[in-house]
């Protein structure tokens, strides 16, 4: 396809300009209206090992801009947003756990899927009726219906379910959708863009008589697999060292059967770990720098580079156009994934290694600088936190809860479980009958269970797999921040056991979780 003249300033073509030109025209003005703008930052597959600021990086990271924007705001040390992309981003559109999301379904060829927005509705809408102006720039990973003109007011999007050709150009060349048009064939590098065509969106929305507040959810498609560097950043961490996780091979002692057989690392001749696919194979697709857990621990993290660049790039506009002091800053991502770590190179499974993700608040001019929050918190509750702000009232009700407590007091007794539910690829009222064969309780690639898991104060948390009989987990992350150690086998924490299974069913049935008649019971020790 041949790539139409595009702006210098945008990257895009001429005709989409104008568009985003009229997004400040777009919609009733409200005068005066001082309520927060907010800017969600929403990376793909980030683990917190990955920004410096969190102590399970590894010692050589480098990512002060995103490490600034920490000691700006309020760093959340246990941030669960969901078990793998799809699930995470429809609870950012809805403020609901995904086992509620009624209509979403998997639909033709992978990722291609689809919903009802009358059956599921978006916030964002809401945010639109109520006085702000809502944009969305990046990946789109939720139906192939992006809900321009209906949840939003402007969108330059990377529509993978819509467009399964392109669906796996993360980092280069992408077929960008903007306002619901046919897509149009961007190059370049996704990380890059996506911060151009932010950018220009912040400037263009700087304070003015009568301007609007507004949302902008910025997705970034790095840093999933296949790991793309910009080429600027290839040579970096050259020399770097990668400690092998003390399980990156069986046997896994404590950990349930499925845990036994999952391999996807053997040793090398050099004895470092090699990744290798499911049968002991090397992965069809080699690294940029080799097979090792090394090359492969360094290309991932050489993603980073261009989104901590991407981050300190937004503080900055936004501090040029004087809205820095009114807008909150929020950076996160849908989940983490693991190198090594209990043997996975990748995400779903219920540790810390694969889900755990970077979580910052930032609003120098209401919250504290340079906070940490200890205890649990789940990605429900970012968005009656937004609502919050934005002074709105919630349009249904919504299953996490406002976070300003912790975000002006660190040290407040928060005392709400974080729940993770990990029931892929489906959704609603296909969930009300479980499946009772082994085989469909397991995760697309065949290997994790379905699973809920809930994670109280800064230090225990429970997880209960879908398959009746299958062994129950318990660690202590404060102590095992590796979930080296099941404490379900330890006779001296039955009552803290009985109490987080009982804590679960509670938290299942709070949200109407559609399984909850069918959960199997747990299994005998």
């Amino acid at each position: 396809m041949k790539v139409p003249k595009t702006c210098l300033i945008m990257k895009i073509p001429k005709a989409c300009l104008i568009l985003l030109i009229n997004l400040v025209l777009f919609g009733p003005l409200i005068a005066n209206d001082t309520r927060p703008n907010i800017l969600y930052i929403f990376t793909d597959d980030q683990s917190v090992r990955t920004v410096g600021c969190y102590p399970h990086s590894f010692d050589w990271v480098k990512t002060p801009n995103i490490d600034r924007l920490a000691s700006r705001g309020v760093r959340f040390d246990r941030a669960y947003m969901g078990a793998w992309c799809l699930p995470s981003r429809t609870t950012a559109l809805t403020g609901k756990h995904a086992f509620a999301a009624e209509s979403m379904r998997m639909e033709g060829k992978y990722p291609g899927s689809e919903y009802d927005p009358e059956q599921l509705p978006f916030w964002p809408k809401v945010f639109r009726e109520n006085g702000y102006t809502t944009a969305q720039i990046g990946k789109w990973h939720t139906g192939t219906d992006t809900g321009y003109g209906r949840d939003w007011d402007f969108q330059l999007v990377w529509n993978r379910p819509g467009n399964i050709r392109n669906s796996w150009n993360y980092y280069f060349d992408q077929e960008i959708e903007v306002n619901g048009a046919p897509p149009i064939m961007i190059p370049g590098y996704s990380t890059d863009n996506y911060t151009t065509w932010a950018e220009d969106f912040i400037t263009r929305n700087a304070p003015e008589t009568g301007n609007q507040p507004w949302y902008l959810w910025l997705c970034y498609s790095a840093t999933h697999a296949d790991y793309e560097p910009a080429h600027r950043h290839r040579s970096e961490y050259e020399d770097i060292e990668v400690p092998v996780p003390a399980d990156i091979f069986p046997p896994r002692p404590g950990k349930p059967d499925y845990m036994q057989d999952y391999i996807r690392w053997k040793e090398g001749d050099s004895g470092e770990p090699i990744r290798v696919d499911g049968r002991g194979n090397q992965p069809p697709k080699p690294g940029l720098y080799g097979n090792t857990l090394t090359d492969w621990v360094r290309q991932y993290h050489q993603t980073v580079l261009a989104l901590d660049e991407a981050v300190g790039r937004l503080m900055k506009v936004l501090e040029e156009t004087g809205q820095l002091e009114n807008t909150l800053v929020v950076f996160t991502s849908d989940q983490g994934i693991a190198f090594g770590q209990h043997g996975f190179a990748a995400k779903l499974a219920p540790y810390d290694a694969t889900i755990l993700a970077p979580l910052i608040i930032s609003m120098p001019s209401r919250y504290g600088s340079g906070e940490v929050v200890k205890t649990a918190v789940s990605g429900v509750d970012l968005i009656p936190t937004f609502f919050k702000m934005a002074k709105i009232e919630l349009p249904w009700e919504m299953h996490g809860h406002d976070l300003s407590p912790l975000l002006e007091d660190s040290q407040y007794d928060w005392d709400h479980p974080a729940m993770v539910c990990s029931t892929p690829r489906k959704w609603g009222s296909d969930l009300q009958s479980l499946p009772t064969d082994r085989k469909s309780l397991l995760d697309g690639a065949g290997s994790v269970p379905w699973y809920v898991s809930i994670s109280e104060g800064d230090r225990y948390k429970y997880v209960r797999s879908m398959i009746p009989g299958d062994m129950e987990q318990l660690y202590d992350t404060k102590s095992d921040p590796e979930e080296l150690t099941n404490l379900y086998l330890n006779p001296e924490y039955q009552e803290l056991l009985k109490s987080m299974r009982k804590t679960t069913v509670n938290e299942l049935a709070r949200t109407n979780a559609p399984f909850l008649d069918s959960l199997p019971p747990v299994g005998a020790r």
